[in-house]
């Protein structure tokens, strides 16, 4: 709008104003082409990230591909099952293996019903019998829906080779407790023959005889209580808490030994200083074990020699020491001399030191041994005496 009485601008005055408005379009126009040169350079930038994202993607999704194949190929070579449970409880995977061993494909199926229909029960927790076929079914959660696998192996012949095993262990541990009855039989059982062939004297005495028999008659009713005593401890039955005085034992061994040692000429002495003093534990099995020291000790020494049975207290303990004359025991066989079944003897067992050692531990003692070649051995058998077993109990 013209106001009267203003003077228009010159010519000077416009081409200014033309001029620093080309300037600003210009500072525009710069700036816009900086801007565009930044974000083309972005734009390079992030086309060139997204192309290596790209990339490691397409790798990534390769190798899952791959591991997918070999975890495919994997499943259908495992010999055992394996079944994938959704979180309903139904199969969503089975490989081979798992649908073989149920004659049938299961996917889709539920599993509680599966094993309703198709599995029973055995004494295992976690085995279940599939007609002829025993199974070890193992069990873990695959994710936190719900979802579980499971892992199944057909343990058929693994079950029927440790059933085989229990047996063959049974059938050595009856072999074992055979030969351990046979040992303990021997020893009343010679003592009964020795008094049986004295009855056939003729020029016996009545009262002679009536002793004689009655001798035997006493070794044959402790064969018949050896017996009980082993099929007690075969059954498992505890070891005893007799009470019962150090003389008392000795006396007991030295009773069964006597005519052994009388018939191989060999002199035999019993020293008990501690005759009273109590022992707590199973008077026969102590007598039993101090028996086959002594029978051991016999079979040591020739005709004219001795074995020595004595009794003492030391340090809280009973050491009951067997001693003879013998040759003494090298150091190969003193490392072996308690082992089950060794023996160096022709006719021997080999068990009776191994049994006195476990009459020995039963009560809570141990048997040492001390020899000296051309010397002879010693047996200690330690045992708490009848306090220190009551105070341990």
């Amino acid at each position: 709008m013209m106001i009267e009485g203003a003077p228009l601008p010159g010519p000077d005055l416009r081409a200014q104003e033309l001029h620093r408005a080309f300037d600003a379009f210009n500072q525009v126009s710069q700036a816009l082409t900086l801007a565009y040169e930044g974000l083309q350079v972005r734009v390079e930038s992030l086309t060139a990230e997204l192309a290596i994202a790209n990339g490691e993607l397409r790798r990534q999704y390769e190798a899952k591909e791959a591991l997918s194949e070999r975890l495919t190929l994997l499943l259908n070579a495992l010999p055992a099952g394996v079944i994938v449970l959704d979180g309903e409880a139904c199969v969503s995977v089975a490989n081979p293996a798992a649908c073989q061993l149920f004659g049938q494909t299961i996917i889709g199926e539920n599993w509680p019903e599966l094993v309703r229909a198709r599995l029973a029960a055995t004494d295992a927790p976690s085995e279940w019998q599939l007609g002829s076929c025993r199974l070890a079914v193992g069990e873990s959660p695959l994710d936190s829906a719900g979802g579980r696998i499971l892992l199944i192996h057909d343990v058929t012949t693994a079950h029927r080779l440790k059933g085989e095993l229990e047996r063959n262990q049974r059938m050595v541990a009856m072999g074992e407790m055979a030969a351990s009855l046979a040992h303990q039989l021997r020893t009343p059982l010679a003592t009964a023959l020795l008094y049986s062939a004295n009855l056939c004297q003729s020029d016996l005495s009545v009262a002679a005889r009536v002793r004689f028999a009655g001798k035997a008659m006493d070794q044959l009713k402790r064969l018949e209580r050896l017996i009980q005593e082993v099929l007690l401890f075969a059954r498992g039955q505890s070891i005893g808490r007799d009470t019962v005085s150090a003389g008392q034992l000795l006396a007991d061994a030295a009773r069964i030994v006597q005519p052994l040692f009388i018939e191989r000429k060999v002199a035999f002495r019993v020293v008990c200083e501690v005759g009273d003093e109590p022992l707590i534990g199973s008077r026969k099995a102590l007598a039993g074990a101090l028996v086959n020291l002594l029978e051991n000790a016999l079979q040591a020494c020739t005709a004219g020699g001795e074995v020595r049975l004595s009794a003492e207290v030391a340090t809280g303990q009973m050491l009951i020491s067997v001693r003879d004359t013998g040759p003494g025991i090298a150091p190969e066989v003193q490392a072996r001399v308690f082992e089950p079944f060794f023996t160096t003897r022709g006719q021997g067992t080999g068990l009776g030191l191994a049994i006195a050692l476990g009459v020995a531990r039963a009560h809570g003692g141990s048997i040492d041994v001390i020899t000296v070649l051309g010397q002879g051995s010693e047996f200690i058998m330690r045992l708490p005496t009848g306090e220190t077993a009551e105070r341990d109990d």
